[in-house]
């Protein structure tokens, strides 16, 4: 089956929300096995709305939109689409009734007459409790063409999404999809593609697809199948041969887990401290730690030294080696990882160094050189990186750098 999107807003076509909602729902197609040829930005505008709706009609099974479902009258979508289906609205006392539980748990029991229009519903549509929110969700069917629509806020789409409409939408396929991620570091995109390209090459049932993330790989490897056994039966050999040519580069296959994440449980396993010290990360690579749950059983405290004064007070790196090799410097990151581990007391440390921009660079030290020091137990490991992002992506990458060149000092350490 294909499915079309349509996402719903000016404010998205003027660039003053990031559309996330686009990016979630093709990829949770993409798992359910729906064929997304098209997907659409369009303003709160009716007759341009109404042509969105009625094109994506005409070459789509299935057609989701998001956003456009609130009180105010420039939210369009459901009387828009109501149109095209040449159906009624008409006030559904179920919705009604959520709607002031809603506002009466938010401790407001002003319902303003605006919020009312929420409750009206085309004829015959399947409603969509928001659990989240007051506008609800809306399936329409009609002559073997499906709408869908859906909430703009991420906080309200994603749980209506995984709790009601990825079931009903799994349910119309004749054949179930399941999936598997194997989730990689420590190799790049270009040579984790070039190592399964045989396997992508001869696919048919299961299939894998690739994701590049920032610092690592995903790969999805996805079968069609009566049930969740048969489809497991089916994936089960590809996933022993992607762990024979990936090995220990692969440091999950729960879908959930992130890299740091992953990087906890190791350090817990291990029974170990961690501690940072960061120039251009600013913090980043301490929060990307820090966001996981549990993570203060492993992650006491670190350090932000940007200056060279915080580097020689806190880290004390030699003024010495602050002259001759510079802050940006494999000498520097090494006494910086050396220092933090002291000055904290931890069995495990990391040090970032770096040149992250705009300005600050030259011919020898450019913009995007990042020295990354990875302390264990004694032994220290200093990697060299060239990045040719902006400022923040320069950034992003010198902390995924950081962490996985972490996992790697992590698995070769034995107690």
């Amino acid at each position: 089956m294909t499915v079309e999107l349509i996402s719903v807003g000016t404010e998205i076509l003027l660039g003053n929300i990031i559309n996330t909602n686009a990016a979630y729902l093709a990829e949770k197609c993409a798992m359910l096995g729906l064929s997304c040829f098209h997907q659409s930005v369009v303003g709160d505008n009716e007759e341009r709305l109404e042509d969105t709706v009625r094109l994506a009609l005409s070459r789509a099974d299935i057609v989701i939109l998001s956003g456009g479902l609130g009180p105010t009258k420039d939210d369009l979508t459901k009387e828009v689409t109501a149109k095209v289906f040449g159906k009624e609205l008409r006030e559904d006392t179920h919705t009604k009734e959520r709607i002031q539980e809603y506002f009466r748990q938010v401790h407001s029991n002003q319902v303003t007459p605006n919020n009312w229009k929420q409750a009206l519903v085309p004829d015959g549509a399947i409603v969509v409790d928001n659990h989240n929110g007051t506008a609800p969700g809306l399936i329409l069917e009609e002559n073997g063409k499906i709408a869908i629509l859906l909430p703009g806020p991420p906080n309200e789409i994603k749980p209506m999404f995984e709790r009601d409409i990825a079931p009903y939408l799994n349910r119309l396929q004749p054949e179930g999809i399941y999936s598997k991620m194997i989730k990689i570091c420590s190799i790049g995109e270009s040579k984790v593609e070039t190592m399964i390209a045989d396997l992508m090459d001869t696919q048919t049932n299961p299939t894998i697809a690739p994701y590049a993330k920032t610092g690592e790989v995903h790969l999805r490897v996805t079968a069609k199948a009566a049930d969740e056994e048969a489809a497991n039966a089916l994936i089960a050999p590809v996933m022993e041969e992607l762990f024979h040519r990936f090995g220990d580069k692969i440091y999950t296959t729960e879908e959930n887990i992130s890299l740091e994440e992953a990087i906890v449980r190791i350090l817990e396993e291990k029974k170990l401290s961690v501690t940072t010290a960061e120039s251009c990360t600013g913090g980043l690579l301490a929060g990307r730690i820090l966001n996981v749950a549990g993570a203060s059983n492993v992650y006491k405290e670190g350090y932000i030294t940007y200056s060279n004064d915080a580097k020689e007070r806190l880290l004390k790196v030699k003024r010495e080696t602050l002259m001759q090799y510079g802050a940006v410097s494999p000498q520097t990151a090494c006494e910086m990882v050396r220092g933090v581990a002291e000055a904290t007391g931890a069995d495990v440390a990391l040090s970032v160094t770096g040149i992250a921009g705009p300005g600050g660079g030259t011919k020898e030290k450019p913009v995007g050189l990042v020295y990354v020091g990875c302390y264990v137990k004694g032994h220290v490991r200093v990697e060299e990186f060239y990045f040719t992002g902006n400022r923040d992506k320069n950034r992003e990458y010198a902390v995924a750098r950081a962490l996985t060149l972490l996992r790697e000092e992590l698995l070769k350490y034995h107690a």
